[in-house]
């Protein structure tokens, strides 16, 4: 058997094998560790799932960052033992230095050395995301096309029972006159039910500009610390450079409404907080409605929580309609937080993970054109994903 072969734990000075520039610019975590479990390079990458930079890391055992029963443990015994490669998919990386995540994981044989093993770590928040958010589009358009059934064969007899009511509330007496009277509420309150779809049938094209998003999410604020009347500590980390977004000012306002009143309502009485961060993001592109060109959503809006998170069986239906955890909630917020981010060209994701959960909104900037945004339309009539 091949004494081990250490590399140096800088990517930058990797010799062998492994080229030093690719691993330094994958965004996929690669580390190397031996039969001993000690870490013997890391990638950048792999310092941010590890939680620790590589002259920390390189004095450690992985067992002293994960736990000894972890699955990714027991991936890299198998590869070690057999000298195969072994894939799985959907393990969570629990560590005490950072936050647990989803990952898929890929242990291989480091080339020329039955002592060590290359492992590669991606987060499923990628695919995650794309999937969720073709998933939050055509729950969109199924409340769309809900509305306008629903506002045709509901809101009409509606009007025709309350006015039969109405008639027979003239001419009865007592317990009957009380009965027409509740016809009547029951039939106000499923026609105010009815009325709030309305917004889901409005296929017109956006009135938008150039809006200030820190503005929104300042007014925003104001507006749910006014009416929480809890104590909630805010924490506010905004990118002061950020751009200004292409967008429709008084809907957005309302999807930063729906979902901060959300953590609002999530967060613990005690030592609630919430964190509303921007910042700029290089290089994410994603498909937008009525193209089949991938634009750049660079904005990003993030509003995270401290509560106890969503319960596991609502994640794949979470952006459904009448989807809700609340005990007098109608479930369509975040149906129409996704009908709005969809109607912008734009993506809405969320992360549920141990005392946080995390909305992130991303948006297209502003052109320095103003006659270019001005320009530009969605149009619903081939979409990028059909």
């Amino acid at each position: 058997m091949s004494a081990p072969k250490p590399l140096n734990i800088s990517a930058g000075a990797i010799a062998g094998p492994l080229d030093s520039s690719v691993l330094s610019a994958l965004p996929i975590a690669v580390f190397v560790v031996d039969r001993g479990h000690r870490i013997v390079m890391v990638n950048p990458a792999a310092e941010q799932v590890l939680g620790g930079g590589g002259a920390y890391l390189a004095r450690h055992q992985l067992t002293d960052l994960i736990a000894a029963d972890s699955q990714l443990i027991a991936l890299i015994d198998q590869t070690l033992l057999t000298g195969a490669t072994v894939v799985e998919y959907g393990i969570m990386l629990a560590s005490p230095k950072v936050d647990d995540r989803l990952v898929d994981v890929r242990v291989a044989p480091y080339p020329d050395n039955a002592d060590q093993v290359i492992v590669c770590v991606e987060e499923r928040s990628m695919a995650h995301m794309v999937d969720h958010q073709l998933t939050h589009r055509g729950a969109a358009r199924s409340v769309a096309g809900m509305s306008a059934i629903v506002a045709h064969e509901v809101k009409n007899p509606l009007s025709g029972i309350r006015g039969a009511a109405q008639l027979l509330e003239e001419s009865v007496d007592g317990p009957e006159k009380d009965l027409t009277k509740l016809i009547c509420d029951e039939t106000d309150r499923i026609r105010n039910l009815v009325e709030r779809f309305d917004v889901f049938s409005d296929d017109r094209p956006l009135d938008r500009e150039q809006v200030n998003i820190h503005q929104v999410l300042d007014h925003v604020r104001q507006l749910v610390s006014t009416g929480s009347g809890s104590d909630i500590r805010f924490v506010e980390r905004y990118d002061p450079s950020l751009p200004r977004v292409f967008g429709n000012r008084d809907q957005l306002i309302q999807v930063f409404l729906n979902l901060m009143k959300n953590a609002v309502e999530a967060v613990p009485a005690q030592r609630g907080e919430i964190v509303v961060t921007t910042r700029y993001q290089h290089g994410f592109k994603f498909a937008s409605s009525g193209s089949r060109t991938r634009q750049d959503l660079p904005i990003v809006v993030s509003i995270q929580d401290n509560g106890p998170g969503i319960p596991a069986e609502l994640h794949d239906h979470l952006f459904d309609p009448f989807v809700t955890t609340k005990r007098r909630g109608t479930g369509l917020g975040l149906s129409l937080v996704a009908k709005i981010i969809e109607d912008h060209g734009g993506l809405v994701e969320f992360e549920n993970r141990r005392r946080r959960t995390e909305f992130r909104v991303h948006l297209r900037a502003a052109s320095r054109d103003p006659q270019s945004d001005a320009n530009l339309r969605l149009v619903p009539e081939e979409r990028a994903d059909d």
